[in-house]
């Protein structure tokens, strides 16, 4: 089974949140947030401003770690253990901009479009948004669905 370490983060800005439409490779068609596979040399953090600053042309400035979660799936066909680190930020410098990955939007918290985002989704995003941290497991099916699901609210990281 193949291990990735990934980093997802979404950028806060009063009642609003920035998703971003994935345009190629594994997510095309869904909304998230930047984020991608943590570089052998580099930290998690170092691999979430990176992926941002591909991703969107956003460098963030003040952000917090609120959930690690373990996503069994396939990847590029493979089973994967894929231990992904999502983070919210509330400063940053730049504008989002659209990049060859991915294309970026504001959306009001109360307008966020889960049936086009992955199926955990809706289990983490909204308790996120309430200010909680959360440490989960997900199990996909083959076809992306979500088989079954286990969150626990914690303390922090």
């Amino acid at each position: 089974m193949k291990n990735l370490v990934t980093t997802v983060v979404f950028l806060r800005r009063n009642n609003e949140i920035l998703l971003a439409m994935k345009k190629r490779d594994h997510g095309k068609g869904r909304w998230n947030g930047p984020g991608g596979k943590v570089d052998s040399h580099e930290t998690v953090e170092q691999a979430m401003i990176r992926e941002c600053q591909e991703e969107i042309g956003v460098t963030p400035i003040k952000y917090e770690r609120v959930a690690e979660s373990v996503f069994y799936q396939l990847y590029k066909g493979e089973p994967c253990k894929n231990t992904g680190h999502i983070y919210f930020c509330t400063e940053w410098t730049g504008e989002p901009i659209e990049s060859d990955e991915m294309i970026p939007q504001w959306f009001n918290i109360d307008e966020i479009p889960y049936s086009q985002m992955w199926p955990d989704t809706p289990y983490c995003i909204p308790q996120l948004l309430a200010g909680k941290k959360l440490r989960g497991t997900f199990r996909y099916n083959d076809d992306d669905s979500l088989q079954t699901y286990e969150l626990t609210e914690v303390e922090g990281f």
